[in-house]
């Protein structure tokens, strides 16, 4: 099985280069309506324009009426949460908290990228689950 995470956005080209630059890959594909990064093995980060989701789903999906911060998080373990982070930082994103051992045994680093969502980039503390 493979998942795919869909994040709404409203401008497809400056959030496609965006998660270039963050996640350090050239989408798998970029068309009008739709922009995909392989995250690994089994999922997909699509992104696509809001305008296109009324289109394709009727006028009750307005995501552009649900705008704000926290609208979708996407955590993402990594050797270097951290330097994931940092490039988010100097891309646009704006922090939400810094690199800190978290409860649950992640070293986590949360900010939001240009359209709100919420990236984490995380690993597991020393003796915990591996990246």
């Amino acid at each position: 099985m493979q998942a795919h995470l869909i994040f709404f956005v409203q401008d497809q080209a400056a959030s496609g280069a965006f998660y270039a630059q963050v996640l350090g890959r050239a989408p798998r594909l970029d068309v009008p309506g739709m922009t995909e990064f392989q995250l690994g093995e089994g999922a997909v980060l699509g992104l696509m324009p809001e305008r296109s989701i009324a289109r394709l789903l009727g006028p009750p999906i307005e995501p552009a009426q649900v705008r704000g911060p926290g609208r979708a998080e996407l955590y993402l373990l990594v050797d270097a949460p951290g330097s994931y982070h940092a490039r988010a930082l100097a891309c646009g994103a704006r922090e939400l908290s810094p690199l800190s051992l978290r409860s649950w045994g992640h070293e986590v680093a949360y900010s939001l990228d240009v359209d709100g969502h919420v990236l984490a980039f995380a690993r597991a503390a020393e003796g915990g689950e591996p990246a």
